[in-house]
């Protein structure tokens, strides 16, 4: 597998024709859209009623065949089901209330999988999911007159695995190789252009139809963070239309829409509609405070909120929530109703290979931590296949040491100064034990997406930090191309200079360490072995300052190791023999075994 393509700049219409069809899908409770981008401008399509939101409904006749998807009033129709998500990787016992209680089918065999009593038919609602894909995948194709076969779709950010994966099987079932789920928050962000921010706390808010969602959003360095979701799966614009209606207001959902744009109708004010639905508005705001609260964050720190959902038309719920984070925060530009498709087509062209960034098969550059004397010790080499999880032990570098740092770094270099710091975190409460014998596991795991997360634990109190980041940030193949031509032609210069520093930092620990042996046998060493030993010294510290060859200062370290090891392991062998004193050895010498010096 190749570390990377790089390729002679190509006209753009040419790099257009070369990208590999990939469409967006918002897969909603409520409505669902599919589209692409074409010529950096998003295309959302249009089906043969010239609409380009669908109604997520799946009509059957009576004996449970499928006859269309969305608004339809064909007289065939027995079955209308809607809101078919909320079912999406639930068992039985998940269900408490939901749309289509009514037709759950009881008494099966698998209660790992809901379905439905469709007619003559009992229809799983992964089935059912996949009906809308399927007519999803016909609009595209229509439009695109080609074939479609690879799709991104948005998911809640509260989807769990089973419902992640119910949602990739009904894809399949669609003909659609799901190549990526992305959350609906981070589409809606995504729509905004707002991966290019290299940090930001942003809320979403999203009230559609049937539901409402609230997430808090962190980006740093490129990369998403679900930090928090909250909200209610039974409140949407639906219960808006329902309190007209039992008002006796007929065409409901018409005048809740004239009434975003109207002070009032022929029927009812727009001040006499909000009070009308004042409670539920306030209830996702309550939501909304809630989430940020529990989170610990301060509402100020908000960077901007994302509107999502029709509903989020209603001046109200802009107005209440510009109360909170003040309204240059509220972000208005996109369409409500399609910014989460918006989000998924981009998304998709991306994956598309419309990225001018690398080719995510293979890990493009080293990662790795900064080590003592500022080298770089490589975790996961350049060229690995990826996903790929790497794992290496640590130890402390000096006595009583309670905390390390890790400085994560990418590049090819063998120092950090000369490769791109990525990310530093702590992890804290390490035992103070003496130097090298805490042991530090940290590991290093680059997933499909390139998303590379750092985790670092002691392995006696099990105290663990991890930090998570995106190495593609900010960089391009041009930049991938220089920085291995400069290691290439640094090789031989850095490899001296890392065998060096490495001579460096080892002798200057071994002198730490006969130091602290020689203060315990201090008053048994007389003038000509001090002189001896001090000589030695002296010249081992004048070629590391010097910063002399690495032969020199390993000779150095060895003709004092020499002498030193043989003059301390001599007075030790005497205190024991002689048993100078009535203690126990350890209580006179607390360090009294030398710890040999490494022959390199």
């Amino acid at each position: 597998m190749s570390l990377i393509q790089i390729q002679e700049p190509i006209e753009e219409k040419n790099h257009q024709l070369s990208l590999e069809t990939i469409i967006g899908i918002d897969l909603g409770t409520t409505n669902s859209l599919v589209g692409i981008i074409d010529n950096n401008q998003v295309k959302l399509f249009f089906d043969n009623q010239k609409k380009n939101i669908i109604p997520s409904i799946v009509n059957f006749d009576n004996q449970g065949n499928v006859i269309s998807i969305g608004e339809d009033q064909n007289e065939k129709i027995s079955y209308k089901i809607s809101s078919i998500k909320r079912l999406m990787g639930k068992n039985y016992e998940d269900i408490v209330d939901d749309n289509n209680v009514a037709h759950i089918a009881k008494n099966l065999n698998n209660q790992d999988i809901i379905y439905l009593q469709i007619g003559q038919r009992k229809i799983s609602a992964i089935q059912i999911a996949s009906e809308i894909l399927k007519y999803l995948k016909k609009i595209a194709e229509n439009n695109l007159e080609k074939p479609v076969n690879k799709a991104v779709i948005t998911v809640p950010a509260y989807f769990d695995e089973s419902a992640k994966n119910a949602t990739k099987k009904a894809a399949n079932l669609a003909g659609l190789e799901v190549v990526r789920l992305i959350n609906e928050p981070t589409a809606a962000a995504f729509a905004y252009g707002l991966e290019n921010n290299n940090q930001g706390l942003y809320c979403v808010y999203d009230l559609g139809g049937g539901t409402f969602d609230v997430s808090i959003l962190k980006i740093q360095q490129g990369v998403f963070k679900v930090l928090g979701v909250a909200g209610n799966n039974s409140l949407g614009g639906d219960d808006f239309d329902k309190i007209l209606q039992n008002k006796g207001f007929k065409n409901a959902r018409a005048i809740k829409e004239l009434l975003s744009l109207k002070e009032e109708t022929s029927e009812i004010s727009r001040l006499q509609f909000e009070d009308l639905i004042s409670d539920k508005i306030n209830e996702t705001i309550n939501l909304t405070v809630n989430l940020i609260n529990d989170l610990e964050i301060n509402k100020s720190d908000i960077d901007g909120v994302i509107l999502v959902g029709g509903s989020t038309r209603i001046p109200l719920i802009r107005k209440k929530l510009s109360k909170i984070f003040t309204s240059k925060k509220i972000l208005t530009n996109l369409d409500p109703d399609r910014v989460v498709a918006i989000g998924a087509c981009w998304q998709a062209y991306n994956l598309s290979g419309a990225r001018k960034n690398l080719l995510l098969d293979v890990n493009p550059l080293s990662l790795g931590i900064e080590m003592m004397g500022g080298v770089v010790e490589k975790i996961i080499f350049r060229n690995s296949t990826i996903p790929i999880s790497k794992s290496k032990e640590f130890t402390t570098y000096a006595d009583n040491q309670t905390a390390m740092k890790i400085h994560v770094i990418q590049g090819e270099r063998e120092f950090a100064k000369d490769c791109r710091s990525l990310a530093q975190f702590e992890i804290k409460n390490i035992p103070p034990l003496k130097a090298g014998l805490a042991r530090i596991k940290v590991t290093f795991i680059l997933d499909a997406d390139g998303l590379l997360t750092v985790s670092a634990e002691e392995k006696i109190t099990e105290q663990k930090q991890e930090i998570t980041v995106l190495p593609s940030h900010n960089i391009n193949e041009i930049e991938i191309k220089n920085i291995l031509l400069e290691s290439l032609e640094n090789a031989q210069n850095d490899m001296e200079n890392r065998l060096l520093t490495q001579a460096i930092v080892d002798a200057n620990k071994d002198l730490e360490i006969l130091e602290n042996d020689l203060k315990n046998v201090q008053f048994f060493i007389n003038v000509n072995e001090r002189k001896n030993i001090t000589k030695k010294i002296e010249i081992l510290k004048k070629h590391i300052a010097e910063k002399s060859s690495r032969d020199h200062i390993i000779q150095a370290q060895q003709d004092l190791a020499k002498v030193a090891e043989n003059l301390i392991l001599q007075k030790v062998n005497n205190i024991l023999t002689k048993k100078i004193t009535g203690k126990n050895v350890d209580e006179v010498i607390p360090n009294p075994i030398f710890k040999s010096f490494k022959k390199n």
